[in-house]
């Protein structure tokens, strides 16, 4: 399922320009480019709550904070990277999440995650394809309305 996810949301995104990309629906709009940082930094969250059975370190908070919000911040500082940038980088996390996946067994995916006790492991990859699913669908409105 996160294979089959991650394709579709590179297909959604095929072609785009930096321009389209950064462009803002409304104020209140996040960017396309911003949605495809947020599947990213969220990927991470997950890899190290359940690959690293700890929270974010403020360091990384720091980092993927406008990314992990999607608030005002990400509107202003989530710019100016081309396709290629976000499509590596969703790549790179995938590949690290799939290898991490297949190196534990059923049985670990029933564990409790240390950092949010009230759901398991396998909770939390299924809520990272469903939180990208949803933000496929999000980019694909914002593409459709496109000033181009």
């Amino acid at each position: 399922m996160l294979t089959y996810v991650r394709t579709t949301t590179f297909g959604a995104v095929e072609g785009m320009t930096m321009k389209e990309l950064d462009h803002l629906h409304d104020s209140h709009s996040n960017s396309i480019g911003a949605l495809l940082a947020h599947i990213a930094a969220e990927e991470r969250s997950y890899q190290v709550m359940t690959f690293e059975d700890r929270s974010l370190s403020s360091e990384e908070n720091a980092q993927w904070s406008a990314a992990l919000k999607l608030e005002a911040d990400a509107r202003r500082v989530l710019r100016g990277y081309p396709l290629d940038h976000y499509l590596d980088d969703l790549k790179s996390l995938r590949q690290v999440t799939l290898e991490g996946l297949a190196a534990r067994d059923d049985e670990w995916l029933e564990r409790s995650v240390t950092s949010a006790p009230k759901i398991n492991v396998h909770w939390a990859w299924f809520h990272a394809a469903e939180d990208e699913i949803n933000h496929r669908g999000q980019i694909r409105w914002l593409r459709k309305r496109l000033l181009t």
